[in-house]
């Protein structure tokens, strides 16, 4: 029996089933990352990471990512590090700097000097977007503005600021977590109306100017330790409320992140990504 070779990494509890494109046969990825990323039945991870090197000027790999329902998604910040500590740990890599192309455009990575057991990244995340067609985000009426605008999910109203950092985001501020079911609201975000492509969905509590702690919905995932993107997309909504400043410090359930939304309008993001395993994956459709 031919098995297909994996790699699993993570990034701040993210985690992710990472393989050469050319081992999976065209059109196999959704149904593959919903096989390969169950936990009972699988290996279990948050997404499928296909990559492949690519002779351009532009970048130096492709990547794709299909969530764990089979959907794909444009970007993930977690997954853009796991990938690059994939690629530098089978030598496939020796330069400083790697330039990945993503569903949501070109993405810069930089290595920074390891720690023991892991790889430490600092990702050029792009500039949020911040117009509805963008995102993108149909709300009927027409909200004034996306920061803090009023979003009705069944019969309450929650205070929502939405961006997209190539990904659709919807940040909502609280006090506290156990309080509120927030993977209930989460879910019911996610496949809200307004969100013609499904949403991720942060709660964030703000612990000071340059501090913040997260929890994480993500589409087509569920709950997540981390989120790269909702982690930049949580300090891009606290700048627009006012709440913190451009720097900040993001606890998730796996560690801590460091995000700048720098002058340029650049959001960087900075953590490691870790090997936990390799092996062969026995797949029905492979042997």
């Amino acid at each position: 029996m031919k098995g297909l070779p994996f790699s699993k990494l993570e990034g701040m509890g993210n985690d992710f089933v990472v393989m050469p494109l050319e081992a999976v046969v065209e059109g196999h990825g959704p149904q593959l990352a919903q096989e390969i990323c169950e936990r009972h039945f699988g290996i279990g991870a948050d997404g499928l990471i296909l990559y492949q090197k690519v002779d351009s000027a532009q970048a130096d790999y492709v990547m794709r990512l299909f969530n764990a329902d089979g959907s794909e998604a444009e970007v993930s910040g977690n997954g853009l590090r796991c990938l690059c500590a994939y690629l530098y740990h089978h030598q496939l890599q020796s330069a400083k700097e790697l330039r990945l192309q993503t569903g949501a455009g070109l993405r810069r990575v930089r290595r920074l000097d390891p720690k023991p057991g892991e790889f430490w990244f600092e990702v050029e995340m792009g500039s949020p977007f911040f117009l509805a067609e963008e995102i993108p985000f149909h709300l009927e009426p027409s909200p004034a503005s996306l920061v803090g605008c009023e979003l009705a999910v069944g019969e309450e109203i929650y205070s929502a600021t939405v961006t997209s950092m190539g990904n659709p985001h919807c940040s909502l501020f609280v006090d506290d977590f156990d309080s509120l079911d927030w993977p209930r609201l989460g879910r019911a975000i996610e496949t809200h109306p307004a969100f013609p492509r499904r949403t991720n969905v942060e709660f964030v509590k703000v612990l000071g100017r340059g501090e913040m702690e997260v929890r994480f919905w993500e589409r087509g995932v569920g709950a997540t330790l981390a989120s790269g993107t909702g982690s930049c997309a949580a300090v891009v909504a606290s700048v627009l409320n006012g709440y913190t400043d451009r720097s900040v410090v993001v606890r998730t359930g796996g560690g801590k992140l460091k995000i700048l939304w720098r002058s340029d309008d650049s959001v960087v993001l900075t953590g490691p990504a870790r090997l936990i395993c390799e092996g062969e994956y026995y797949w029905n459709d492979a042997c």
